[in-house]
Order: structure tokens, then sequence, then C-alpha cells
């Protein structure tokens, strides 16, 4: 009987960081630990304080393994923010074997050959993606092990990461006393969980908005074409709404929060099918949130109208800007796909249709078993992605260059629980 193999995922960001645990069986992803804790030492995808990033992992990771009842040792972590970067490349090589038959090592040899490029010494190759194959000419190829040829040739998308930014995680992640297997992009790795097969053939775009920063990935012909992350995010309409209104930002948060949670729970569906935005009230009740501000009652259409709006029409516009830059617009009528925590923003639909002009839709992990209430939100679409990157499903993980030496993260992990059980003792 196949026991199945546990993954451990955990998505670093600037609002939250979020583990998650699963068995793997047969390619199913089921969820037996998931835990939530709001980030500290992290902005912008980025390690700013190592010991508050510590004791924030920290508390994530041990939250997830108290309730799967599993003790971690090896993770894979998202990475996201301004570091990012992405180039395509090709690769060309002569197939080795003398009948001409492509092998396993051909395919090695040839990615090799794409990712050669000249890269700057401060920067790490995260991924190496394969979009398409070619094999004396003859373009379109997803496989050619097994195929004959004398050139072998390949089209990769190539993902990069500062240096710098990977120590300082990495850092952050041994002193909880774990291993990181492997670094994943957080916008591919959002894609794996929430983008049918169907979309990313037809082309597609998907954006994560998180807190501080928007990941893009853009498919065409079912692999990755484009990435690029914009330093903007969903943290920047909660600063207008505390800058509007008068208020903290812990208020302005949970006002944004309550907006679009009873937003997307009325929104009806008209005849046709296409989600239709409910009647406006001039006043919502803010009673139920006990604002330290006592603030009792807010006008929806100043909030919507006149704050939140306006700073989703920059993002989309921004988005917008960023997809005629890949080159690929034309390319993707499957439309566009929004996730993250920020995906469920009062009124982010209506203005990315009125912006991009583009078919729309709110992405969530699918095909998940197991603790399935607590991962079914866009919020989540990052660590579930990690998983499935974890599975094989996608190509071979680069980390050479950065990788931490497995094998004692289980010992470091209990000698730092010894230890911290000790400081506890001492006056």
């Amino acid at each position: 009987m196949n026991e199945g193999k546990i993954l451990v995922a955990i998505d670093v960001g600037t609002y939250k960081i979020v583990t998650v645990i699963s068995k793997v069986i047969e390619n199913v992803v089921n969820v037996l630990g998931v835990s939530e804790v709001k980030s500290q030492g992290i902005r912008k995808g980025q390690v700013v304080d190592i010991d508050e990033a510590v004791h924030a992992i920290n508390a994530s990771l041990e939250a997830a393994e108290r309730m799967a009842g599993y003790s971690a040792s090896h993770v894979m972590v998202s990475l996201g923010g301004s570091q990012i970067d992405c180039q395509n490349s090709r690769g060309v090589v002569a197939v080795a074997t003398p009948n001409g038959e492509i092998s396993e090592s051909d395919l090695q040899r040839v990615i090799d050959a794409a990712k050669a490029i000249s890269i700057p010494s401060t920067r790490d190759i995260i991924h190496v993606l394969p979009r398409n194959y070619i094999v004396d000419g003859q373009e379109g190829i997803k496989d050619p092990v097994g195929m004959s040829g004398t050139r072998l040739e390949v089209d990769t998308h190539i993902v990069t990461a500062n240096s710098v930014s990977l120590r300082n995680l990495e850092k952050a992640f041994s002193e909880v006393g774990v291993d990181i297997d492997s670094f994943a992009f957080s916008g591919y790795a959002s894609s794996l969980s929430v983008l049918s097969d169907t979309e990313k053939e037809l082309g597609v775009v998907l954006v994560d908005i998180g807190a501080g920063t928007t990941d893009i990935s853009i498919y065409t012909e079912g692999s990755v074409a484009y990435s690029s992350v914009l330093a903007i995010g969903a943290r920047h309409v909660t600063n207008d709404l505390a800058i509007g209104l008068r208020i903290s930002l812990e208020s302005a948060e949970k006002i944004k929060l309550f907006f679009s949670q009873n937003y997307n729970k009325k929104l009806t569906r008209t005849e046709d099918g296409e989600a239709a935005a409910p009647k406006p009230s001039d006043e919502v009740d803010l009673t139920p949130l006990n604002l330290s501000e006592e603030i009792r009652k807010v006008s929806q259409k100043t909030l919507v109208d006149g704050i939140i709006r306006p700073r989703l029409n920059e993002i989309c516009t921004m988005i917008g800007i960023e997809i005629k830059k890949s080159g690929f617009a034309a390319q993707t009528p499957a439309g566009i796909v929004f996730t993250g925590g920020g995906a469920l923003t009062v009124g982010l639909r209506e203005a990315a249709r009125r912006t991009l002009a583009m078919p729309v839709r709110i992405g969530m992990p699918t095909d998940v078993k197991g603790i399935i209430d607590e991962v079914q939100h866009p919020a989540f679409s990052t660590a579930i992605g990690l998983i499935r990157y974890g599975m094989g499903n996608a190509p071979a993980r680069s980390t050479s260059r950065f990788s931490m030496p497995s094998g004692g993260g289980g010992a470091n992990k209990v000698i730092k629980k010894i230890i911290n059980l000790i400081k506890s003792f001492i006056p």
C-alpha cells in the first residue's frame, strides 16, 4: 500500500505567512495541517528583520505541525518581490546517440545550454522552464524523448532572484531549524494550483495580488512565457482607506475585509450567468467591527467609488502596461485570472473588466482533499501551488547554488526547541 509522502510548503508574504502540510498519494493533495499568521520582518517579499521573520515563520510552522501531527524538517518556500526577474533563452545541442534517438541526457544538455546565459553575479537562477522543443526545425514539440533527430533546440523561460535576498531567507529558515528543499516564484506556484490545462493552452494571464506586491505569470501554448512583479498590492488599498477615513491601518484593514466579504456574498447572478454588482446602499453599519475610532457608519459610495476604485484602476492599468510590455497581449484569449489575498477586494473584477477589456475570473486552489475548508481561498493558492511544484508537476528544481545542506534540519529543529525551552526558565 502506498503511504504517500509528506510535503511542507511555506508562503512567505508581506501580510501573512501561510504553512500547508499535506500528504501526496498518487498525485492527490491531501491537506493535513494549515496555519496562517501575521507576517513580521518581511516587506515586499524580502527579509528586513531576521529575528522577527524567524519568530513569525516558526509560529506558522509550529501551528501547522500541531494540526497535522507531523514535525517538518524540509520545506518548500515561495519567492516574490522586486528581486524577481525573468528572460527567455534558447539552447541548441547535437543529439549524442549514433542512431539519432533523443534521450533524457540530451534534454538535460540542451536545458543546460539554455541556462548558460550572462547574468550578474548578484543573481541566482530559480527556474529554467522549457516552453517547447524543436527537433531538426520541427517546432511545437512538448516531449522529444524517443524521437529521432540530429539537432535539438529548446525555448526556455528563466526566472532569477537576488542572491542576497535568498541568503537572508535561507538564514531565517536555518534559525527556525528546517532545510529548504526548493524555492519557487510565487506567481508560478499559484498558477500550478488555480489554472486549468485549457487556459494554459489557450493563453492566460495569472495575477497574484499580495499585500505588498503583485506577481504576474503569462502562459501561451501551455507554458510560461513571461513573469513579472509589480511593487503595488492590496496594502495600498488599505493605506488609502486609512488616509481617507483618518483611521489606523488595522481599522482600515478590518473595513476593507468587511466590505469585500459582504460585497462578494451579495453578488447576484443574471440570466446569462454574469456576476452583477449588488445595489449599493448609502450607509453601511460598522458597529460589529468594534473599531477603536468608534466609527459607526460610513457611506459605501464614498468608500468604494471614492477611495477603493481609483486605486484598483491604477493597479489594473499597471497590469495592462505589463501585459503589453510582454508582447503576448494578443495571445491570451482565456483572459485574466486573479488570485492571492487581494483577489477578493471589493470591485476588483469590475475594475479589471473595465480597464483591461478581458475575461476575468477569481482563481482558487482546485483538486484538493483533506482540510479543504481552510484552503478554499485565493490566499492559499501559492502554498497549494508549492505542494504541486514539489510533487514533480514542475521541471526539475534548480537549487544547486543556494540550497542548504540536507539531512540536518530535523536535528537542528530539536536543538532549537530545547534551547528555547531552557531560555523560558531563565529569569
